[in-house]
């Protein structure tokens, strides 16, 4: 059974406890409601190292005002569930703790600014979003001393920013990015998918078909035309799209692409699609790396 800590001394003397000084950790940070992308996560790590970490903290930070929107308040909390996922998959530790003990002082006064390279796509419709998320795990990597920390590619813009965030402030961890995983009609899992209903769920394949035909356009040395599939997008029933765009990988500026990719790339995309926001990427190989 994984052990739960609620607060920071409790999470640093488990650590501690756990073993000797070159024990590797890894740090899984999630924000529960745990699903295969995040189990894929987990296993990783277990394979990797002698300790394992997750963290289990819906942060405030990162949501509309600070968290007084609807999308903090209806976000999933089922706690008891994670844990015993967590335990089957060896799982050591889960730091699940409230707002105060993150946060005792009340809303932070030094946050890390992602700068531009959180202000755009996501972070232009959602303001100081990636503020918040840089914020909390900076503190997690301080509190838990991960050697390796590992995220979902689903959040590819979160990956660029943690790894701009650990070269820029010299932290000492390797940042692991791992594969996104799909359920088998292609949609990626998130734990927002459980506020979808059978016919949101529908409408928003759209969007991983999209990046689909983006992939395949790519392979075949086509030009891409983003902003064709776009427009196929904005007439999509039950979608309303907020972006689709062709970026650097490790930059995130976006690359023309009424041309035939001439070097990798990612595609992203994010919609509205019934109560939900939802975001999905792909990665673009130009023919000869296919």
């Amino acid at each position: 059974m994984a052990f739960i800590t609620r607060t920071a001394a409790q999470l640093r003397s488990e650590i501690s406890r756990r073993g000797p000084a070159d024990n590797s950790v890894a740090l899984v940070p999630t924000m529960g409601a745990l699903h295969e992308g995040h189990a894929a996560l987990v296993s990783q790590a277990r394979e990797e190292n002698d300790l394992v970490v997750v963290s289990i903290f819906v942060n405030p930070l990162q949501f509309e005002n600070l968290g007084d929107c609807e999308d903090y308040r209806n976000y999933p909390r089922q706690l008891d569930q994670d844990v015993a996922l967590l335990s089957e998959l060896g799982a050591d530790i889960v730091f699940a703790p409230d707002t105060e003990a993150m946060y005792p002082d009340g809303q932070p006064m030094v946050w890390v600014r992602t700068g531009r390279l959180g202000d755009r796509l996501e972070g232009a419709s959602r303001p100081g979003h990636f503020d918040g998320v840089a914020t909390v795990v900076a503190k997690l990597f301080h509190l838990c001393r991960p050697d390796r920390a590992y995220f979902g590619q689903k959040d590819a813009q979160q990956v660029a920013v943690i790894n701009r965030m650990v070269a820029d402030l010299d932290f000492d961890v390797e940042v692991v990015p791992v594969p996104i995983i799909r359920a088998a009609d292609g949609l990626a899992e998130s734990s927002r998918n459980q506020r979808l209903s059978s016919t949101d769920r529908q409408h928003a394949l759209a969007l991983s078909q999209a990046l689909f035909t983006l992939r395949d356009r790519a392979v075949a040395g086509q030009p891409l035309r983003s902003g064709e599939i776009s427009a196929q997008l904005r007439t999509t029933a039950g979608v309303t799209l907020d972006h689709l765009e062709i970026v650097d990988p490790a930059t995130l500026e976006p690359l023309a692409d009424e041309t035939a990719l001439g070097r990798p790339a990612l595609a992203l995309v994010a919609a509205q699609v019934g109560p939900v926001r939802l975001i999905d990427n792909l990665r673009l190989e130009p023919p000869a790396a296919s």
